[in-house]
């Protein structure tokens, strides 16, 4: 029940809010904190250098997604129309022809594709055990 002061006439009830087991509180924790943090070790990452790549491959065979959603499948300097359900299969047939690990396939989208139809595009790829499946960026200027 709340404390209850007499001042004068009637009687009021006290509404404060007593601050000192907040502060033990939060008093206890900082000291909990500081004891501890130095205890706590940074993880070392081991990052890749820069001499540590794989070879170039010999041939990219590039996957286009235009604005409209059309696939373009580029090998070769050649172009050709495509769809959705031969991406995966020609690019399979392209990586067996210079052989495993001698080619990478990009797929380069438009700005205003959807992230959506890109994932498909992977997803293809990857269900076909395509290999060196990679993504192409335009660099800010």
């Amino acid at each position: 029940m709340p404390s209850v002061a007499n001042r004068g006439r009637g009687r009021r009830t006290i509404s404060e809010i007593n601050m000192v087991p907040f502060i033990d509180v939060m008093l206890v924790l900082l000291i909990i904190f500081m004891v501890t943090a130095p205890l706590i070790a940074p993880t070392m990452i081991d990052l890749p250098s820069v001499g540590k790549g794989r070879q170039p491959p010999r041939q990219v065979i590039q996957i286009v997604i235009h604005k409209d959603e059309s696939l373009e499948f580029k090998q070769d300097g050649k172009s050709s129309p495509i769809g959705m359900a031969q991406v995966a299969e020609s690019a399979s047939k392209a990586q067996a022809s210079v052989g495993a690990g001698e080619s990478a396939v990009v797929i380069s989208a438009d700005r205003s594709v959807k992230y959506e139809t890109v994932v498909k595009v992977m997803d293809e790829l990857q269900r076909k055990g395509v290999q060196r499946v990679g993504l192409s960026v335009q660099l800010a200027k």
